[in-house]
């Protein structure tokens, strides 16, 4: 496995200040923020498929710190019942498959994204209970006639230009939120689509992260490196479900954190020992969104302590005790 980040954190800064900083910390991949939330400060897939000399500038620099991407991350919601938000979304996504073809990488990280309740919705309907029956009749327009015919479509167009791993975020709010969501996803348009194992969607929502890896083992692309704190006072009052912003981390039920800081050694041990068990062997890209400490202290102790956390080094081949 390798250590990766993905470098939004850093928008502020160049890309040449950003590769500065994390190969300071020994980082040599990164996953790169291509459209969509992540934003395009450092990528803009566009101006680079249009500009040669600015292409070769985005490949040089990334030579001359000796780093390599690992993946696009162009997280959006390309079925907003919008349309023009929608089309941002999709052109973003596509604008980013086509640079990840000219730089041969096979891995774009996103969301499913969520429709609204109907053809003329102005805002997207999470939908997460089946009653009353509305809700269901929702969820089956919004898959049916919405998600899987684009995702269908899109994920053909991904692999005609050969990207083979679309890797969604299971993240609340969008219609792909658990293993669940994400097999029938999967099962419906095919194995184009994989999962961004992040675990601190999946431990505020009460799964256990090791037994969502040994669910999906071989349809994990990507994962990323971030924590989640439930606060046990605030929860027993309140449940999870919260919509007060992240910054009331006194007030909230759950908030993310940097690795170590929502759970210990011992989780981060099994999940990058079940992530082994179950054939992944790719990167853990730290996704740095702790209000509690600046970015670069955020980063720095992720770094430090999935260091000493990762298995680096291939599998054995024989076990020479036995």
């Amino acid at each position: 496995m390798k250590l990766s980040v993905l470098t939004n954190l850093y928008g502020s800064k160049s890309l040449d200040e950003t590769l500065r900083i994390l190969t300071g910390l020994g980082i040599r991949t990164v996953e790169i923020g291509a459209g969509g939330y992540p934003g395009k400060e450092h990528c803009n897939p566009a101006e680079l498929l249009a500009d040669e000399a600015a292409f070769k500038k985005f490949v040089d620099t990334f030579k001359k710190y000796d780093v390599e991407i690992c993946a696009l991350a162009c997280h959006g919601n390309p079925v907003h019942p919008d349309p023009a938000i929608a089309e941002s979304f999709d052109e973003d996504f596509k604008n980013a498959v086509l640079l990840a073809e000219r730089l041969g990488i096979n891995t774009i990280i996103g969301f499913s994204g969520c429709p609204g309740d109907h053809g003329g919705a102005k805002y997207p309907n999470w939908v997460t209970c089946p009653w009353p029956g509305d809700f269901l009749e929702i969820l089956e327009w919004q898959w049916g006639e919405v998600l899987i015919p684009y995702w269908k479509k899109t994920a053909a167009f991904a692999a005609e230009h050969g990207v083979t791993r679309i890797a969604f975020e299971m993240h609340p709010g969008f219609c792909v939120y658990n293993p669940e969501t994400l097999l029938k996803l999967r099962a419906a348009v095919g194995d184009t689509i994989g999962a961004n194992l992040d675990p601190s969607h999946l431990i505020w929502q009460g799964m256990d992260p090791v037994a969502v890896i040994r669910e999906l083992k071989d349809m994990i692309y990507h994962v990323h490196a971030k924590d989640t704190k439930v606060d046990a006072y605030n929860t027993a009052k309140n449940g999870v479900l919260d919509t007060k912003h992240y910054t009331d981390e006194l007030g909230r039920a759950w908030i993310f954190r940097t690795v170590g800081y929502g759970n210990g050694e011992t989780f981060w041990r099994d999940f990058v020992s079940n992530l082994r068990l179950c054939g992944y062997d790719g990167v853990l890209s730290i996704e740095h969104e702790d209000s509690v400490m600046t970015k670069d202290e955020g980063l720095r102790k992720a770094v430090e302590f999935l260091r000493g956390i990762t298995i680096f080094e291939k599998k054995p081949t024989s076990i020479t005790w036995a």
